[in-house]
């Protein structure tokens, strides 16, 4: 893995109309691009994930080899290391930074791979959760540079239901006094706690807790020691400005909000003409596998795959190496079939 790049974009209008000034793409790549240009593949990341989260699915005789392939792991804006409100300065600093979409991220990953790399080609766009959103949205925008997409746990278009979920986690950091409207002097430490744990309900399966994996498979001793030690550390890293800004490209995120699919889902997921396979996770709550299946019914190139476990959305975060097995086997299958 190479060290830690920016993608210096300039001022970007974003799909808001806001001008978003000194706009940065944090990146690393793994492997080196080869003579014909066409061994690349972009693995953008999730929700509160850097390119680190995506390490696990990378290395030497896995599908995603760096032998192999050249893999650009671009880290979402919003992330604290590409352009996020802890990192923008005034005016769009903290509580006052704007709505970054699905399709800004990728208009500025589209960027970074022609401009920094000179790519014409993608042999896969690949993802998980947020990421899987940002494959969809490669996959509808640019179909004759794309040749496959394999999102995991992810939707083409976030939810009713997934919305829902998201604004309660949200309401949850907002009710801290301490946010002072995203203007804090100190990180609201009760707020992020509040919305860690509403999350902690959502991202794993009723099955998994039935099933005591939380004490069997990650040797906790109690709910309670669940909550504090395995997952509310995760959210305390980050700033609550950056998690609250994640959480409003997740809720916009719609590949057909575009003029070319006129907020058409049928006629964007239509457009995607690259050789996808489609993988949910059956005991996903955020994402259930009856959406995918709806998703890969209106798509013309897809095959839908279904993770069976009982780790819910976190079966796609490569934590279980059943789930991350079954991940690296599709995806190499994916990767040897012709397109």
């Amino acid at each position: 893995m190479t060290d830690l790049a920016h993608f210096d974009a300039g001022d970007v209008t974003l799909q808001s109309g806001v001008v978003l000034p000194g706009v940065r793409v944090a990146y690393v790549t793994h492997g080196r691009l080869n003579d014909a240009r066409d061994n690349a593949v972009v693995f953008p990341t999730h929700y509160s994930g850097t390119h680190a989260s995506n390490a696990w699915a990378i290395g030497p005789g896995m599908a995603l080899d760096p032998e192999k392939y050249f893999i650009i792991v671009p880290n979402m804006l919003g992330n604290g290391l590409s352009s996020s409100p802890s990192n923008t300065p005034a005016p769009f600093d903290g509580p006052r930074f704007p709505l970054v979409t699905v399709r800004d991220n990728v208009l500025l990953q589209h960027r970074l791979v022609t401009e920094q790399f000179g790519l014409t080609t993608l042999a896969l766009v690949a993802g998980y959760s947020m990421g899987a959103q940002q494959a969809f949205q490669w996959g509808a925008l640019f179909p004759d540079m794309v040749q496959r997409i394999a999102p995991w746990c992810g939707s083409a278009r976030t939810s009713r239901h997934n919305w829902l979920f998201l604004e309660g986690c949200k309401c949850a950091l907002l009710a801290d006094a301490a946010f002072a409207g995203g203007d804090y002097t100190v990180p609201p430490v009760a707020g992020i706690r509040a919305f860690a744990r509403v999350y902690a309900g959502w991202a794993w399966s009723q099955t998994f807790f039935r099933q005591q994996l939380d004490r069997d498979r990650l040797g906790l001793p109690s709910m309670e020691a669940f909550l504090s030690l395995a997952w509310e550390p995760s959210f305390q890293a980050h700033d609550a400005n950056n998690l609250l800004a994640m959480l409003a490209t997740w809720q916009a995120a719609d590949i057909s909000a575009d003029p070319r699919f006129d907020d058409d889902l049928a006629v964007a997921l239509a457009a995607i003409s690259a050789r996808a396979m489609i993988m949910p996770c059956r005991t996903d709550l955020y994402f259930p596998s009856e959406d995918s299946e709806i998703e890969v019914a209106q798509m013309p190139n897809a095959e839908l795959r279904v993770i069976p476990s009982v780790w819910g959305h976190m079966a796609g975060g490569g934590l279980n190496p059943d789930d991350a097995g079954f991940i690296n086997a599709a995806l190499a299958q994916l990767l040897a079939t012709p397109v």
